[in-house]
């Protein structure tokens, strides 16, 4: 599962806009913009989720998920539980 959040973070961190995010997932612009503005988990059939996380990891982009150990790798970020400050 990939959360709205997440992916506007990777997207950043991958230095990409929509457009070429889209290009390289297979996905139309819109869609794109679609699972952005969820709320929460992003929703969407399984194929089209599966092409997204593939394009976000094939740019380096390794997701963490929730609870999940994060101890190996480069620089990165998450969300404290809560959310906020």
């Amino acid at each position: 599962m990939i959360t709205a959040a997440q992916l506007r973070a990777a997207r950043a961190l991958a230095g990409i806009d929509q457009r070429e995010l889209a290009e390289r997932a297979g996905l139309s612009v819109p869609t794109i913009r679609r699972m952005e503005a969820s709320d929460g988990v992003i929703r969407g059939n399984v194929d089209s989720l599966m092409k997204l996380i593939g394009a976000i990891e094939a740019a380096g982009i390794v997701l963490v998920g929730e609870g999940e150990a994060s101890g190996v790798g480069g620089r990165g970020v998450r969300l404290r539980d809560g959310g906020g400050a």
